[in-house]
């Protein structure tokens, strides 16, 4: 029970690597509040979460700024407080434009930047404003990517999404040394290829999985939600209260390893 009685956000809890964290979440102890913008499926996800734990669904738009305040607020009033914000909630920007740079479209750029980066700052924005109110510590955990800093570009060539989880890596960053005065920790995990409904696109390509073979040899292939969600469990406990501002890649080995393409 790492998480006993410990109230938390997951945006983006409803499915894939948000959902596995829920899960698990609860199962230490947490209430969670799972925020996303389908109520349908967030309640559903609820319903089945609830099962290993407490687990309500709030419907909320991350990107924007008065929805991420109602998603605070309706916390607040059910849960009569906050210590955990986790920001999983994100999108692949593929579908709205988003590619290598000298083909990326405007629409690519700004809506994959609104979903992806903005939503961490409105919600990072809020949870620092509760935690500074209240004058208690708190926890920030925000997602990332490997490809922020590790970048593979023959098969994920998508320059917003790339450029957004290298802000969101900045942003925690110095949101880490700005506030661990105040006892605020913030520390950020990012993943390489995990098997999720975002990545079914990778994950589905043979040559892709070819690839992470040796690019992500712990695995030897896409990794799991639970592997994420372990760590997140981690990082938002008391076991890691000397800990804020790193990036913990949870790739399978995708940092250290050089993969291997066909041979052409």
């Amino acid at each position: 029970m790492r998480l006993q009685d410990k109230v938390a956000i997951i945006t983006g809890g409803a499915r894939g690597m948000g959902a596995a964290t829920v899960r698990l979440f609860a199962s230490e102890g947490a209430r969670v509040v799972i925020a996303g913008r389908d109520s349908d499926k967030g309640a559903i996800a609820a319903v089945e979460l609830s099962r290993h734990g407490e687990a309500h669904f709030i419907a909320a738009n991350a990107s924007d700024a008065e929805s991420v305040a109602g998603l605070f607020h309706a916390t607040l009033k059910l849960l009569g407080g906050l210590d955990v914000l986790y920001h999983v909630a994100g999108i692949s920007g593929r579908r709205f434009g988003d590619g290598p740079l000298h083909e990326c479209t405007d629409g690519g750029w700004q809506t994959t930047v609104a979903a992806n980066l903005t939503s961490v700052f409105l919600t990072n924005r809020a949870a620092l404003r509760h935690f500074l109110g209240e004058h208690q510590p708190g926890v920030i955990l925000n997602m990332a990517s490997v490809l922020a800093f590790s970048p593979s570009p023959q098969y994920f060539d998508t320059a917003a999404y790339t450029a957004t989880k290298g802000g969101i890596v900045s942003l925690s960053r110095l949101a880490a040394a700005r506030y661990a005065r105040e006892r605020i920790r913030v520390n950020v995990i990012a993943p390489a290829l995990i098997e999720t409904p975002m990545a079914a696109r990778a994950a589905g390509d043979e040559t892709i999985r070819a690839f992470l073979g040796s690019k992500q040899p712990l695995s030897g292939g896409p990794g799991a939600p639970q592997d994420c969600a372990g760590a997140a469990v981690f990082l938002c406990s008391d076991a890691a209260n000397l800990i804020t501002g790193i990036v913990l890649p949870v790739d399978g080995g995708w940092c250290v390893s050089d993969g291997q393409y066909p041979v052409q």
